[in-house]
């Protein structure tokens, strides 16, 4: 008897708290802007986190309540930007971004310390000893940069570099941020002119050149050659101002290591680049 009672009383207490729940849940529900819910289905649902909010359901909520901007989807680039901004009423103003490695220390053209026997870790490496290779600013060949990209737009290459797919790449910056060494440049995907695919800044010619056959020597040919004189030395590394670049490719032409190279002409085959020059 005492067991059919218990079960009496708690089907009832069950019932009353769930009216009760019920009844609140209404009284006090917060309304939701129904633009959330617009501006979610516009986007491409990577759940990425590049955006600096936990997904798309917390980008979509950050856009609608004035915390962020429209542009801010990183996944989906200048299109979804639109989309977004569409909804919210207001005009789009974004570029589309490309991630570029500013480093060609190949296996067979960068040279290592030694023998590692640490974690196949990037950043490990770099904490533990300073680095795999000679180069200080080389990339550690790892691929942290595969493994954080979401859209499969980066992969290794047998030269033991990643390599990026510019179909595939979104601009998220992911990788970047990932970086120990801080290689990769986000860079607009129609900017033309010249780039230098180095790192490092070491002044000291002979040192770089024992480090990697293909590093800036700071030799300063294209800063004097550059018939725009858009090319200047910038804290050990040649930076090109690309409002006065003509992309003539005269310092990519004159540098001796081939540090240089033409953004719409080169860098989308820098896989190609590196094979000829390893098997040169």
């Amino acid at each position: 008897m005492t067991i059919l009672i218990t079960i009496v009383f708690s089907a009832i207490l069950a019932f009353v708290l769930g009216v009760a729940l019920g009844f609140f849940q209404k009284a006090f529900a917060v309304e939701r802007d129904p633009k959330i819910d617009e501006v979610r289905a516009v986007l491409p649902g990577a759940n990425c986190g590049a955006c600096g909010f936990a997904g798309c359901d917390g980008y979509a909520e950050a856009v609608v309540l004035g915390k962020t901007a429209t542009t801010n989807c990183k996944a989906g680039g200048s299109f979804t930007a639109a989309a977004v901004s569409k909804v919210m009423g207001v005009k789009a103003s974004s570029e589309d971004l490309v991630a570029v490695l500013q480093c060609q220390g190949s296996k067979e053209l960068a040279a290592d310390k030694g023998e590692y026997v640490g974690l196949r870790n990037c950043r490990a490496a770099k904490i533990a000893v300073g680095g795999v290779k000679k180069c200080a600013w080389g990339c550690q060949g790892f691929g942290d940069c595969v493994d954080v990209c979401k859209f499969n737009a980066l992969s290794m290459g047998p030269d033991g570099l990643p390599h990026v797919d510019y179909n595939a790449c979104t601009g998220c910056g992911l990788c970047a941020q990932e970086c120990p060494q801080q290689l990769f440049a986000m860079v607009p995907r129609n900017r033309k002119g010249s780039i230098v695919l180095c790192s490092n800044r070491n002044v000291i010619k002979q040192a770089v050149g024992k480090a990697c056959k293909t590093g800036c020597i700071k030799c300063d040919i294209c800063v004097k050659s550059c018939p725009e004189h858009c090319i200047k030395m910038v804290d050990g590394i040649p930076v090109t101002d690309y409002a006065a670049c003509t992309s003539c490719g005269v310092c990519v032409e004159k540098c001796p290591t081939h540090a240089y190279k033409l953004l719409e002409k080169d860098v989308r085959s820098t896989r190609k680049l590196v094979a000829q020059k390893v098997e040169a």
